[in-house]
């Protein structure tokens, strides 16, 4: 609560306050989103959070669901190429250091879902408070782990949000993040939210590490660390990777 609260005071410090009018909302945000060709919604078909299971969509995407009362909850797909493996691999293999082919190239894929409450704040920010009981499960074949499950609860902030009218898909959904970054646009899918129940419906140890098999997952429990949707983490990345130096590595 109190990290939350710091959240709307940062947000309404840095930006001047929003009027909700029809020019910017021309429709409530209560309902289902959803990005892209609309194959990732929230809701039972996409997790099985008594299980930390997951429904494959078809395609990546995201969804949001947001009810007239404040709660929320989240469904993400994503597929990344390690950009930064390909040019060290260049690299590598430019300097004969390894033969070609032997470096698979390395696709991450993560399945994210969270839920909890929400507040509109007047200044036009959302911030977004989990119950506690997120997950994702990340496939990464160039990880000591390739496939494994974790707890994902962080509270996020959109500092701006607005809704208009599409001419071929509608009503449009645009969040920004909390650096000012756009996420994909998101279409209604529907005005009744398709939620799982507003509440904690999975038990998660903040102590114990356990193995067990999940979709051919290793699950790994909050004190063993959690991977963040942020860009502080591949920001700590590439100051590793430079602190090495790359001539050595060409070494």
């Amino acid at each position: 609560m109190i990290f939350t609260s710091l959240l709307l005071l940062l947000a309404t410090s840095a930006h001047g306050q929003t009027v909700y009018d029809a020019a910017h909302n021309v429709t409530a945000i209560t309902g289902t989103w959803s990005s892209g060709s609309q194959n990732v919604i929230t809701g039972p078909g996409f997790a099985t959070p008594s299980q930390e299971g997951f429904t494959y969509p078809k395609t990546t995407g995201m969804s949001f669901s947001f009810t007239d009362d404040g709660y929320y909850e989240v469904a993400r797909y994503r597929m990344t190429s390690n950009g930064l493996l390909s040019v060290l691999y260049f690299l590598f293999h430019a300097a004969k250091a390894i033969p070609t082919g032997s470096v698979p190239t390395c696709i991450t894929g993560v399945m994210n879902w969270c839920h909890g409450t929400y507040v509109l704040a007047s200044n036009g920010s959302i911030v977004m408070t989990p119950f506690g009981d997120g997950y994702q499960q990340i496939q990464d074949p160039c990880a000591a782990i390739s496939n494994f499950i974790e707890n994902y609860n962080d509270t996020e902030l959109y500092i701006l949000w607005n809704i208009y009218q599409d001419p071929v898909k509608g009503y449009t959904l645009q969040l920004y993040q909390f650096d000012g970054t756009p996420l994909p646009p998101q279409y209604l899918i529907t005005t009744s939210p398709n939620m799982l129940p507003t509440q904690a419906l999975r038990n998660v140890s903040t102590t114990a590490v356990t193995a067990a098999t999940v979709q051919n997952a290793a699950v790994v429990n909050a004190n063993a660390g959690e991977r963040r949707w942020e860009a502080a983490s591949v920001t700590g990345l590439l100051m590793a990777i430079s602190g090495l130096g790359l001539a050595s590595l060409l070494l």
